[in-house]
């Protein structure tokens, strides 16, 4: 157990204003903990991300816990690490490397920007089935399965307006589901729910961006895209397709700054 307190940040991420986009809590750290001592953390946080960071040579190795337990890929909390570590860590890097159950992710300071490298997930048609179907509570126009449950709905009003049914999409295949539909405002309008990492609904998903850009890339023919998720918080995501990248850019703010005694 540490005998010092635990440094804690909660950084609103893909947002510039608190209250806003989707909060992640950040401990960077001199040396693991304990991983069900993490669990506790997170659990104790109840937010739908705390990352951990340890510094190994140049990079960073971090690692993603849900309510649900750890995942594999995680937007909003990496671009909340890369923006404690570029102010608080090592305000003179214009560059974050992490290495993670992912692989390598790069994160590039731009002005008020962080840019990240991600993998762009894969995505195969599916049926779109009355479960699914009764899941939303709207019939999908398109559904795809990558590592993720992807629909497409006919228009932006509709993914505003779904009210999900989290135990149906508990049974469903897929990690997280999201749902998405060409924008007005924007190149396209998302929202995702993830009850089986005890999310009920994500506010910002960088992971779920890393399914939809590359679809929406696809149909409007273009590799620059501005996305927004369409959560209570709301969010924006800048993005760029590259086939087997995809870079989500995003702002991010200091919401706290805590210590944990542990």
């Amino acid at each position: 157990m540490n005998k010092e307190p635990l440094k804690q940040y909660v950084v609103d991420a893909f947002t510039d204003k608190v209250f806003h986009g989707n909060p992640a809590a950040i401990c960077i750290l001199n040396e693991w903990l304990p991983e069900k001592l993490m669990m506790g953390i997170t659990l104790e946080n109840n937010l739908s991300e705390t990352a951990f960071a340890v510094q190994e040579g140049e990079a960073y190795h971090l690692r993603w816990f849900t309510p649900g337990g750890e995942i594999n890929l995680c937007g909003h909390a990496t671009l909340a690490a890369a923006y404690i570590i570029t102010r608080f860590v090592e305000p003179d890097a214009s560059t974050v490397r992490f290495d993670t159950l992912s692989g390598r992710l790069t994160v590039e300071k731009a002005d008020d920007l962080l840019a990240m490298d991600f993998p762009s997930f894969n995505l195969a048609p599916i049926p779109v089935t009355a479960e699914l179907t009764a899941a939303i509570g709207i019939q999908p126009v398109e559904a795809y399965m990558g590592d993720d449950l992807v629909c497409v709905l006919e228009n932006e009003e509709q993914v505003r307006k779904v009210v999900a049914n989290q135990e149906l999409i508990r049974q469903m295949e897929g990690l997280l589901l999201h749902i998405t539909a060409q924008g007005t405002d924007y190149d396209c309008v998302t929202r995702t729910f993830a009850p089986k990492c005890g999310v009920a609904e994500d506010p910002v998903c960088g992971r779920g961006h890393c399914h939809v850009i590359p679809l929406w890339a696809k149909k409007l023919g273009r590799d620059t895209l501005t996305a927004y998720q369409a959560s209570p918080r709301g969010g924006v995501l800048r993005c760029y397709h590259t086939g087997t990248r995809t870079i989500l850019s995003g702002k991010a703010t200091l919401y706290s700054k805590s210590e944990i005694f542990i």
